[in-house]
């Protein structure tokens, strides 16, 4: 097999999850951080070139289609209540930046593929071949009630129908060949008839006559990011991901974890190198470790008893830890139709550790918090680099925009130096940076339903 490795040296690549004021739950709490930033354009305009000079891959906006909780004891105590729609404010990011991939989070439950593939293709053309899209299928129950819907869809089917709007996304996608809308004057012939695809899909879920009403977006598709940790999750990752993303504590396990999506991504026909897998990273860069601790500390103690009781139950699935001591252990955790791999990951951490609820919240507050120098941080992302852990980072800064502007000026220049990082982007499109391959144009068959 041909890998990507052999096309150009193996490199690290790096993404900024960007939650408005800071990935923390109490960051917007933190002294020099910018909660008036949440709504403000100019403020992420500045730290869109902020990572752009630190030669980021993309900058990555998540997304729920509701507000992220709703019970006001905790929702009022965080920067959860208000955020933008991601495409809107990255077709507006486009045009202040010039090299940063711009992804964003949509999901498949509470969408159409029309619409998806339609304002992805759109995102491309503005950007210049930027646009990356992160495939969920809603973790978030509290969605299911902005759609009509007085339940949540179940997780073994909610997969189902996301397997079927990726297949439908992508085969509109490719409505045009590459060079099909010719807008010959001369001739009186906007696009080439033999060149139009119409998809003409009827399947389990939708059916979509198409084709799609914009040409083929410069990328050819937009790079498909995924995040997926249980087993259904990963062979979904591993049939359509290209930057995964993952949520891993452990050397051990983050190898083990790439090691298992790669193996499935070759099951499945494909490039293992063509599969990039991206642990979160949360950096705190300070002059010593002492002091980087220090700033943790005091970031982990502006948590509300409120939050932190909401963080753990709204993690958990759905239970009441109204009554339960924040300094208790944690009760037994019935099944939910919630995020499988998150719920797992909290309930081990909490046994095996022996935490209490509150302890809990707080590791799952810190997350992949790593506090140092910025050498120390440079190693770990070396470590996890070179020991096939990772492939890159997904990194959130615990508030903004300090913690951003330290790991451009003083980490990625070590990076940079130690041969791991780039000094200059690949070329003008993410998937040109990323080392990925445009798609060619394929005509899809397929199976109709009924």
């Amino acid at each position: 097999m041909t890998t990507n490795e052999t096309v150009r040296p193996r490199q690290l690549t790096l993404g900024a999850l960007v939650h408005g004021s800071g990935g923390h739950i109490a960051g917007w709490r933190h002294p020099d951080a910018r909660p008036d930033g949440q709504l403000d354009f100019a403020f992420h305009a500045d730290l869109a070139r902020t990572l752009e000079r630190g030669r980021f891959d993309a900058l990555f906006v998540a997304d729920v289609v509701a507000i992220w909780g709703h019970q006001l004891d905790s929702l009022s105590r965080t920067g959860r209540a208000e955020h933008f729609e991601p495409l809107t404010l990255l077709s507006a990011l486009s045009l202040v930046t010039e090299h940063i991939g711009l992804a964003a989070t949509a999901t498949t439950t509470y969408n159409h593929p029309f619409h998806i593939a339609r304002k992805f293709a759109s995102l491309d053309h503005l950007s210049g071949g930027r646009a990356g899209w992160n495939v969920v299928t809603s973790v978030v129950p509290l969605e299911a009630a902005n759609f009509g819907h007085d339940t949540h869809l179940e997780h073994e089917l909610r997969y189902r129908r996301a397997d079927e709007f990726v297949q439908v996304v992508k085969a509109l996608w490719d409505s045009f060949d590459d060079g099909a809308v010719v807008r010959d004057k001369a001739a009186g012939r906007y696009y080439d008839p033999a060149g139009l695809h119409p998809p003409h899909h009827r399947g389990e879920h939708f059916t979509v006559r198409g084709p799609l009403n914009i040409s083929r977006p410069p990328q050819g598709h937009p790079v498909v990011f995924q995040a997926g940790s249980s087993t259904t999750g990963r062979e979904f990752a591993a049939r359509h991901g290209e930057v995964l993303f993952t949520t891993q504590h452990e050397l051990g396990a983050a190898q083990d974890f790439y090691a298992d999506i790669k193996a499935r991504a070759a099951a499945h026909g494909r490039d293992p190198a063509q599969v990039l897998v991206w642990p979160g990273l949360t950096p705190l860069v300070a002059a010593t470790e002492a002091e980087a601790g220090r700033r943790l500390a005091e970031l982990q103690d502006l948590i509300h008893d409120d939050v932190a009781r909401r963080l753990v139950q709204d993690n958990l699935g759905e239970l009441d830890l109204t009554d339960r001591p924040l300094d208790g252990p944690l009760p037994d955790i019935p099944d939910s139709n919630r995020s499988r791999s998150r719920r797992d990951l909290l309930v081990k951490l909490a046994r095996e550790d022996k935490l209490t609820i509150r302890q809990l919240a707080a590791r799952f507050a810190a997350g992949s918090a790593v506090a140092g120098t910025p050498e120390q941080i440079a190693d770990h992302i070396e470590t996890w680099f070179r020991t096939r852990a990772a492939d890159g980072f997904n990194i959130s800064f615990p508030y903004l925009p300090g913690p951003a502007e330290d790991f451009v000026d003083h980490v990625v220049p070590l990076l940079q130096r130690r041969g791991l990082f780039r000094t200059e982007y690949a070329g003008p499109t993410l998937r040109e940076n990323l080392g990925l391959p445009r798609p060619a144009a394929a005509v899809r068959q397929f199976q109709e339903a009924g």
